[in-house]
């Protein structure tokens, strides 16, 4: 399979604009009902606007969704939230390209924001992240994203963008 190809069934969407072009998601809420619910509140509540693609792993993901990055202190970029969790959806879902998951800390259980686009295959995060969604339609506009010089650091954990996209709008559609 490729570019997230599934047949995980129909969902809702949201197109991402973002200041590199529009990405537009499916959203999932056979596999995810729990994650969806939760990425389309935020995006009709205006939260992700003016956020920033702030985790870029060329061949790996783009991460987004923190409302910290809205500020100029990077240091506190990835470390933001809406205030409230949501509980682990483990599904069957492969993480590769153009599938979207959710982020979080060492808990299982504390996705609430931040989410990020494969950009490759990552195997390792299969049942372990809750994958909720694919892209259908964007595929060079995550290229670029993907594709931004960084400030590498060890392991990918620190790879800002030195330019980063700002995701303008996200809307349900």
């Amino acid at each position: 399979m490729t570019e997230a190809n599934s047949d995980a069934g129909q969902g809702v969407q949201v197109r991402l604009e973002t200041s590199a072009g529009n990405i537009t998601l499916e959203l999932l809420p056979n596999i995810a009902p729990k994650h969806v619910e939760n990425f389309v509140k935020l995006s009709k509540d205006g939260f992700y606007d003016g956020t920033k693609f702030h985790r870029v792993v060329t061949g790996f993901m783009v991460q987004g969704g923190d409302p910290n990055t809205k500020t100029d202190n990077e240091r506190s970029w990835g470390t933001g939230g809406p205030g409230w969790s949501v509980d682990a959806e483990f599904n069957d879902m492969h993480h590769e390209r153009g599938v979207v998951s959710m982020a979080r800390s060492s808990d299982p259980n504390s996705a609430g924001s931040q989410f990020f686009l494969m950009h490759g295959e990552a195997e390792f995060l299969d049942g372990k992240y809750t994958a909720f969604g694919r892209l259908v339609d964007g595929f060079d506009v995550l290229d670029t994203i993907a594709n931004a010089d960084t400030t590498q650091g060890p392991g990918g954990e620190n790879s800002k963008p030195l330019d980063p996209v700002t995701l303008l709008k996200a809307v349900a559609l």
